[in-house]
């Protein structure tokens, strides 16, 4: 039986509970630019996941002179001026990371989000210290989720073969972009931003791949640590 042998962690709505912040973040500059009809749900169901550059590019087909460096730089300061009172961690987080940590399994982190913004994520919420040298970012990579390129990097950085990568995932993009690398993926929906569409949403993570999805860390840690939790998975994805 194929064994995990590390964990790539997202970081918005898997380790620290910011979508709802960064989500809203970005309704608020495009409601800058003029693009009145735009909603918390609408850019939640259509970028979840999806790196800034992505979002750049759709917006600079319907903002005339769109300024991409602008807007990111106007989307970082707004959201960094509310970590600046809060950056929540997902509940369990530390507890996760440190039952990983005494068991021996080694941890990394794939995320859409810059490097900045990443770097600055870490710094606010106390993880920097877990995840030093071992976080990776959009930026990086020539293409971002749903490609594997992201997760490939992490797993190839880490020193694993993808196939023997567990990846925790609350994003359909990241879903996706972890099964194409060759990887298990754990859904996730406990972050605050999927309040009201949890079941709705584990169907779509279920849909782009996840083999199985979990509502709290408690119930991944699991999954990751007992060999019963892998043999589970396994039989999901075979």
């Amino acid at each position: 039986m194929r064994q995990a042998e590390a964990v790539i962690f997202d970081l918005d709505g898997c380790l620290v509970d910011t979508e709802c912040l960064s989500i809203q973040a970005i309704v608020d500059e495009m409601l800058r630019l003029g693009i009145e009809t735009v909603s918390f749900e609408e850019i939640r169901d259509k970028f979840l996941g999806i790196s800034m550059q992505k979002i750049c590019k759709e917006l600079a087909d319907q903002v005339e002179g769109f300024n991409a460096d602008r807007f990111v730089s106007r989307f970082e300061t707004r959201l960094f001026a509310e970590y600046e009172t809060k950056v929540p961690l997902i509940k369990g987080a530390f507890e996760m990371l440190l039952s990983l940590e005494q068991a021996g399994v080694p941890i990394g982190l794939a995320t859409g989000g810059s490097l900045r913004r990443m770097q600055k994520t870490l710094e606010r919420s106390g993880l920097s210290g877990w995840l030093q040298n071992r976080a990776f970012s959009a930026e990086q990579v020539n293409l971002g989720k749903p490609a594997p390129d992201l997760f490939l990097l992490a797993a190839s950085q880490l020193g694993f073969a993808p196939e023997n990568c567990f990846v925790l995932e609350d994003s359909p993009h990241g879903v996706a972009g972890g099964c194409a690398a060759g990887m298990t993926v754990l859904g996730f929906v406990g972050g605050a931003h999927l309040a009201g569409i949890r079941d709705k949403h584990a169907s779509l993570l279920r849909a782009k791949g996840a083999a199985a999805v979990v509502s709290n860390l408690k119930a991944a840690t699991d999954l990751f640590l007992s060999r019963g939790g892998r043999d589970y998975i396994q039989r999901e994805v075979d």
